[in-house]
């Protein structure tokens, strides 16, 4: 599928996969913690752990105190998808909370405020939606991705293709 979504999810859009780097953010890093944490059978976690190193999204490293035994940590790749996971955190405390709500909050390190929402954001730091952005063809898009974002476009937008041209 030519959509840069449909690849992303490919790597990680499975639910343990989202988990076991959520818990890497965490600070676990050894297989017997992610499987108590999770409650993960065995099997699933090897593979998903196979996966993620595969991908370079974790890589194995020597435990601290025990050079013998490995563990797992993210690579920057990993590390790049903190956003994506902090932003899962903001939709579900908004749309799916707990019945007390939330039950982690993120705060910056130095001066303790609450981090903003996770979205996109005008080069002025506007918070913008749906309705605010027009997609445009990239450099891998194909006639078929052109007419989706006409599609699109139009329909989310208003606009007429003749209009997307223009922009």
């Amino acid at each position: 599928m030519n959509c840069s979504i449909a690849r992303a999810l490919d790597q990680v859009g499975e639910w343990w996969s989202l988990l076991i780097i959520r818990e890497c953010t965490l600070g676990t890093t050894r297989f017997d913690e992610f499987q108590e944490r999770l409650g993960i059978a065995r099997n699933i976690l090897t593979s998903r752990l196979n996966r993620l190193t595969e991908l370079g999204i974790l890589e194995k490293s020597a435990i601290e105190g025990h050079e013998r035994r490995q563990g797992y940590r993210m690579t920057p790749k990993g590390e790049e998808l903190f956003p994506v996971l902090l932003a899962l955190l903001q939709w579900g405390d908004k749309w799916a909370p707990g019945p007390n709500g939330g039950s982690v909050r993120y705060v910056e390190r130095e001066n303790g405020r609450e981090v903003a929402p996770v979205g996109p954001k005008s080069a002025d730091g506007r918070p913008l939606g749906l309705r605010d952005l027009r997609m445009m063809p990239g450099p891998g898009a194909t006639a078929s991705t052109q007419a989706r974002i006409d599609a699109r476009n139009a329909a989310v937008l208003g606009e007429s293709e003749a209009q997307g041209a223009d922009h």
